[in-house]
């Protein structure tokens, strides 16, 4: 495009700075105004492999009956971002079997491939607010999420964070701890993502939030509280008194698809991408 009025030329430059991924970054606060300490980031400023001392990999088929194969080689930083993306990709499944029922070994071929990046054994965390900044991909199929699990009990008795979560037209804020029928018991709130704009929605950066202190759970988008829970309604009802949000808890990065909740991927061009600017996490001392 050709801009010939001066005015019309600082209004587009304008425009395109504000519309880039810059170089600098959201500023990092050390310390908040309401008495949060910055205890731990990682700002993707550096060019290669996400940092080992924050992130592990998990590895293959691993939940949900989703399509995507997870591999440490869909994840890199450039540019100050950290990218997951997911891949169309044909390659043999290594755990293949034949004549088995398992949907994890049953495939003789991965047909799509991403990364699932997690702080276990790494980094955990017991309350604070975590902030993310971030842009989701919205197509058909696509599952991005970042969300936390408590490092004791099994699953879901550890307890589930949500603080970003989308599928099917849905961004959801969501929290589990173990009901009294032994399956997750589901705190959950979701917003059709027409409603927020679609896909120019989707094409900017967003930051997500969570305040967990010992009285509650509150999930944040760009501001707009998505979900509060007492931390007193998260007890595991199996008698026990459990409540797996008074122990420490590690976060997870992924971009899946299809599976239980992805929805049908049909027409859906690839590579996806989900593109994290930092994740930050702050504490009161």
């Amino acid at each position: 495009m050709i801009v010939r009025n001066s005015k019309f030329l600082c209004l587009f430059l304008l425009i395109a700075a504000c519309n880039r991924h810059a170089a600098v970054k959201t500023k990092q606060t050390t310390v908040t105004q309401d008495g949060y300490t910055l205890v731990w980031a990682d700002e993707f400023n550096s060019n290669g492999k996400p940092d080992t001392a924050n992130w592990n990999y998990e590895y293959g088929f691993v939940r949900n009956e989703e399509l995507q194969w997870y591999q440490p080689e869909n994840a890199s930083v450039g540019n100050g971002l950290l990218l997951i993306e997911a891949r169309k990709e044909e390659k043999p499944n290594p755990d293949y079997k034949e004549n088995t029922k398992s949907w994890r070994t049953n495939r003789s071929t991965i047909q799509y491939t991403s990364s699932c990046l997690l702080t276990r054994g790494r980094q955990s965390w017991l309350y604070g607010r975590f902030e993310l900044r971030a842009k989701i991909g919205i197509s058909k199929g696509m599952w991005p999420a970042w969300w936390t699990l408590g490092v004791d009990k099994g699953w879901p008795g550890n307890g589930e964070i949500d603080i970003m979560e989308y599928y099917r037209g849905m961004l959801l804020a969501n929290i589990a701890c173990l009901g009294s029928d032994r399956k997750a018991q589901w705190f959950s709130n979701t917003f059709k993502t027409d409603s927020l704009g679609g896909e120019a929605w989707a094409s900017k950066f967003h930051v997500w939030r969570m305040d967990w202190t010992e009285e509650f759970i509150a999930l944040y988008c760009d501001e707009q509280l998505l979900n509060k829970v007492s931390l007193d309604k998260l007890v595991n009802k199996d008698g026990s008194g459990f409540n797996p949000f008074k122990q420490k808890h590690y976060m997870l990065l992924n971009l899946a698809m299809g599976g239980m909740n992805g929805g049908d991927i049909t027409g859906t061009s690839f590579p996806q991408k989900f593109e994290i600017d930092y994740v930050r996490v702050y504490q009161k001392k």
